[in-house]
């Protein structure tokens, strides 16, 4: 219960007469004393019980993508500590049209979060000229949980070793080279779109339904090259199905140490990342949303999570609802006028 709620209950007044006005006044102000002490408990046990039953996170992407990865690892640790289990629902579809929809209708009591990418926060909104849901109005920012780390993958029998000998094969063969990407408009078909402009090259792009197919496009051969969340393709390069050629951190991943930047293979100043970031419905309670951003805190300095997630090619962060909601206006500045330079469209 809010504090809104009690504060519809009118106080008792106590009932006097000449002649017990005194022991009458005296019951009356400890009647109103044991009143007092119990709604201020309810209300302190009102907010201790959240949560009291489970909670959900949609994720709009498909299941094994980078950001789902994230938040299977940082849910589970929540929950544990919430003493509530987390459930994360993918929801993919219309590039995370569909899944945040969802989120931004749920009821704002705190049991339906949204694990977002920021495709959906700050590409898609660029790319479309109709949105069924506004970012900025529709969602309240929890925190950025962590950065998924990029790369630069062709398949294991590919010739090309280097993000350099990809640029070679573009340019002897104007587009021929083919790439895939969860869709159009979607965090890999930027990424490349910002690598072709940058290394003055023609690709041909090849979307797929999802960040998962995309990568298993490039498995199967179908399509010679991808940019990927490492969580989503670490399984296929530890499997050797595909070859990591060029990381798009500043500096080599201590995972991948014999891989060289992007930026020292050609392509000087190139650095790409996506975030998981956690958004709830407009209107949760700020008490809901500071327990939930204090909870994903404490998932995060867990040993064993930092652990896991860097494992996976992320960088844990754990941001104050305040700095993702500035990260998040900027970013959408920033890619509006990227996506409008590189002439991307939606679908």
């Amino acid at each position: 219960m809010t504090p809104s709620h009690f504060s519809r209950i009118a106080p008792v007044a106590p009932v006097s007469s000449p002649r017990t006005s005194g022991s009458r006044r005296r019951i009356g102000l400890f009647t109103l004393g044991l009143l007092a002490g119990s709604l201020a408990s309810g209300l302190a046990f009102g907010q201790a019980a959240y949560p009291n039953k489970p909670i959900r996170m949609i994720v709009p992407l498909a299941a094994g993508s980078a950001v789902d990865a994230a938040a299977r690892i940082v849910t589970q640790k929540m929950g544990q500590n919430m003493g509530q289990s987390i459930v994360v629902e993918n929801q993919a579809g219309a590039a995370g049209l569909i899944g945040a929809g969802s989120v931004a209708k749920s009821a704002p009591d705190g049991y339906t979060i949204g694990g977002f990418n920021d495709s959906i926060m700050t590409m898609l909104p660029n790319l479309q000229s109709k949105m069924p849901w506004d970012i900025l109005k529709d969602f309240e920012p929890v925190s950025l949980v962590a950065t998924v780390e990029w790369g630069l993958v062709v398949n294991a029998d590919a010739p090309q070793k280097t993000a350099a000998d990809l640029i070679a094969s573009a340019k002897a063969a104007p587009g021929k080279i083919n790439y895939g990407s969860g869709g159009n408009g979607s965090p890999q078909h930027i990424a490349m779109a910002l690598f072709d402009a940058q290394a003055a090259v023609q690709m041909t792009h090849v979307p797929y339904k999802g960040a998962t197919q995309a990568a298993m496009g490039v498995a199967g051969n179908e399509v010679n090259a991808a940019f990927q969340g490492i969580a989503t393709v670490n399984s296929l390069i530890k499997a050797g199905k595909v070859r990591l050629i060029g990381v798009t951190t500043p500096r080599r991943m201590p995972q991948f140490p014999d891989v060289p930047t992007v930026s020292e293979s050609g392509m000087p100043g190139f650095e790409f990342n996506s975030w998981f970031a956690m958004m709830v419905p407009a209107g949760t309670p700020k008490a809901i949303v500071q327990t939930l951003h204090a909870e994903v805190v404490k998932a995060l300095a867990d040993p064993e999570v930092q652990a896991k997630l860097i494992a996976q090619g992320l960088t844990p962060r754990g941001t104050a609802p305040d700095d993702l909601a500035k990260a998040m206006r900027a970013q959408l500045a920033r890619y509006g006028a990227l996506i409008k330079q590189a002439n991307i469209t939606a679908e």
